[in-house]
């Protein structure tokens, strides 16, 4: 039977006992390197390099029962700054979404798509899917995906920022929360009816969002949420969700 090393990065995804140790487990002669790999919890967007008896093979070849099989985690692609990461999030992860858009950072979220949406419009605009799900991440259709270990939506964002080497708070302007366009300067004469007499004398400043028509100033939510981001963007690590918005 073939055996499988796996790279420390991808130990997680294994049940408990077979992580640290070779993998030995009977392959179909009909099945790929992707399928034997994801039959063993690992999904194919989180598969990098494979190499059988030292050899670079792709994932969709097919093994021998002696083979030795070492897989090593998915890098991003290299991005350009004129062409960064455009992601879309699953049902369960609505204030990981509202935090990259507040980032600037073009995410897609609607909690009301299935994973046959959510995967055809992956495809469609060229989204890496973010999700905590490996079924949704072993559709075969997805091409590129990232799974998420925590279930904190701000240790989420800083796994994210790792991975995709984002600067959460560069000179993007920040995204509507709740639709994701980018709100444009509006003057404040235009919104003064529609807010509250003590944001009017409190706030000069006001954007209003092109697609829900939402309206935003920099109040004490918008400090928050930015100092949040400036924690995980220093960091990079796990933080506490505590100083979620």
């Amino acid at each position: 039977m073939p055996e499988f090393f796996f790279s420390p990065e991808l130990a997680d995804f294994l049940p408990p006992a077979r992580r640290g140790r070779p993998v030995v487990c009977a392959v179909a002669p009909h099945q790929s390197i992707k399928h034997a790999i994801e039959a063993l919890g690992i999904p194919h967007t989180e598969i990098g390099p494979v190499a059988v008896n030292g050899e670079k093979r792709p994932i969709s070849g097919r093994l021998a029962p002696n083979d030795r099989v070492e897989v090593f985690p998915r890098q991003p692609a290299a991005l350009s700054e004129d062409q960064p990461p455009r992601f879309i999030a699953d049902a369960h992860l609505g204030r990981l979404a509202r935090y990259l858009r507040f980032a600037g950072i073009d995410t897609a979220w609607k909690n009301a798509w299935d994973d046959a949406e959510l995967v055809a419009i992956a495809g469609r605009e060229g989204r890496i899917a973010l999700t905590c799900d490996r079924a949704l991440l072993m559709h075969r259709a997805l091409t590129a995906g990232c799974y998420l270990h925590s279930r904190q939506p701000t240790t989420q964002l800083a796994e994210v920022a790792r991975r995709y080497s984002l600067a959460l708070c560069g000179p993007q302007p920040s995204r509507c929360l709740e639709c994701n366009a980018v709100p444009l300067p509006v003057a404040k004469a235009e919104v003064a009816a529609e807010l509250l007499p003590r944001t009017l004398a409190a706030f000069d400043q006001f954007w209003r969002c092109p697609g829900c028509r939402r309206t935003y100033w920099r109040g004490s939510h918008w400090q928050r949420m930015q100092a949040t981001l400036a924690v995980v963007d220093r960091a990079r690590v796990p933080i506490s969700s505590s100083s979620a918005t």
